[in-house]
């Protein structure tokens, strides 16, 4: 069975796997994005994976929305979490005080 990962909008750079992916498996979308991306990482269920290449400090969309600021390139289909991505919601919080 492939696994799949789940994108909100079409233009989405993200999407959440609805299963874990091990390293070089190719990983279905579903939802306003079709096609496939292949895992460049282990990548746990409800994690995120670029879809695309990401460059240190662009801003991550996710649904139409940003959800963060890279750190660090991003492959397409490696894993997108803490240790490359920081949150919108802390450079919000930060900003604000």
């Amino acid at each position: 069975m492939t696994p799949v990962a789940h994108t909100v909008g079409a233009d989405d750079m993200v999407a959440y796997l609805l299963a874990d992916v091990a390293a070089g498996a190719e990983t279905s979308l579903q939802g306003a994005a079709t096609g496939a991306v292949t895992a460049q990482d282990a990548i746990s269920v409800f994690h995120k994976i670029a879809l695309r290449p990401i460059r240190a400090g662009e801003t991550v969309w996710r649904g139409g929305w940003p959800i963060g600021r890279a750190t660090a390139d991003i492959a397409a289909g490696a894993h997108v979490h803490t240790h490359n991505l920081v949150s919108a919601h802390a450079t919000i919080s930060k900003e604000s005080k």
